[in-house]
């Protein structure tokens, strides 16, 4: 990429609305596009050790206070009692609904948490800390929605939102994750338009995650890696000649992360967290000759896509 270059914007469907960080609770945000079937919501927290009473997650029409906004979905988590569990509700016109209960809840008062929000067709799946809690069928549409609320007796660490359904058709509905390193074949190389998504989280004492291209000769002309030691991100060539990446370092431990690679012609751009940081040079003849992603370092894989 030579100076001064402009690149073209990322195609909308490909962004990821910024994750948010410790925000002060209550919190309550825009959902950019809204909700749509194969969107999915992550939240990661730590309940309390004096949290007395309960926790609620929002999913709303809207973020007015008077008229109060109709929830189209209502997740809340009780701790107030000797059995904890879940109430999930709608409310519409002012009304709750008729409330669902769900016992055996496996957050516990000073425990950390990640909890996955997987929006279908006809209702939303929940998972606690990697395993299906609950499922809940809407009673009111889900274009509707457009805002997130949380409230209550909860720290929360991090809000990650994902654009594109992850999951393969066929195949487990939650992330189930990825052994790293991680191997992927890529039987008919790339070509222009393809896009690799990788999504997880980085662990908590992280040194580094490289993210590789690799030919039929086992070589990788293209490598992407993320140093902690020294917050640099750099394009690494297959001579293992290093060219900084000029722009924030957006990793950081326990955080989700995503990284998308979309390949055109005449190289690829990187967009780490919806944010563009910039392309690469490769020819088409290289690109068609890749045949493996591989991914190694100190992060947990939640979905790799290609």
């Amino acid at each position: 990429m030579s100076p001064g270059e402009k690149l073209d914007p990322i195609p909308d469907s490909f962004i990821l609305q910024p994750p948010v960080f410790h925000p002060v609770v209550p919190y309550v945000t825009t959902i950019f596009g809204g909700l749509h079937a194969g969107k999915m919501v992550m939240l990661q927290g730590v309940v309390p050790l004096d949290a007395h009473s309960r926790f609620q997650v929002d999913f709303q029409c809207g973020c007015s206070l008077c008229p109060r906004p109709d929830i189209a979905f209502h997740f809340n988590p009780r701790f107030h009692t000797t059995k904890p569990h879940v109430i999930c509700n709608t409310l519409h016109g002012g009304r709750w609904q008729r409330e669902a209960r769900w016992p055996h809840l496996a957050l516990r008062r000073g425990s950390s948490f990640l909890i996955l929000f997987l929006f279908g067709n006809e209702e939303v799946k929940v998972s606690v800390n990697g395993q299906h809690f609950l499922h809940f069928r809407y009673r009111l549409p889900l274009s509707h929605v457009d805002t997130l609320g949380i409230f209550g007796d909860i720290l929360v660490e991090a809000v990650g939102f994902l654009n594109i359904n992850p999951f393969v058709e066929g195949s487990r509905e939650y992330p189930a994750g990825h052994e790293v390193p991680c191997s992927h074949a890529l039987p008919q190389g790339l070509s222009p338009g393809q896009v690799i998504i990788v999504r997880g989280l980085v662990l908590q004492e992280p040194k580094h995650f490289t993210v590789s291209l690799r030919d039929q000769a086992a070589h990788a002309p293209v490598t992407l890696r993320a140093s902690f030691a020294d917050r640099t991100l750099a394009w690494i060539s297959r001579w293992g000649q290093k060219k900084l990446i000029s722009a924030p370092f957006l990793f950081y431990p326990q955080r989700f992360f995503e990284v998308l690679l979309l390949f055109q012609e005449g190289g690829l751009k990187l967009a780490l967290n919806g944010q563009g940081l910039g392309a690469t040079s490769m020819n088409q003849q290289a690109l068609e000759q890749l045949r493996e992603l591989r991914i190694s370092g100190s992060v947990q894989l939640y979905c790799v896509h290609s």
